[in-house]
């Protein structure tokens, strides 16, 4: 299973990261990072920059499994 945490942080040194906000993990949990580096000084990521990370990220990869489309256009009620 892949939970997903958003978080803002500094990148300090050339392996150092500093988040803003604590984790809600163990000490030595270990995590799968991707970093959005800010080019406009921005500090909100462009939701386009993280749609597409998201649509390329092997983590979602068993969305594309056909056991997975289980639902039909038929299933549910009209909201």
């Amino acid at each position: 299973m892949v939970t997903a945490i958003e978080t803002i942080g500094t990148i300090k040194g050339k392996h150092g990261l500093i988040l803003d906000d604590s984790l809600p993990l163990g000490e030595k949990t270990r995590v799968r990072v991707i970093v959005f580096l800010d080019q406009n000084g921005d500090e909100d990521v462009d939701e386009k920059d993280w749609l597409r990370s998201a649509a390329e990220n092997e983590a979602f990869e068993f969305l594309s499994d056909e056991d997975e489309d289980i639902y039909t256009l038929e299933d549910g009620k009209p909201v």
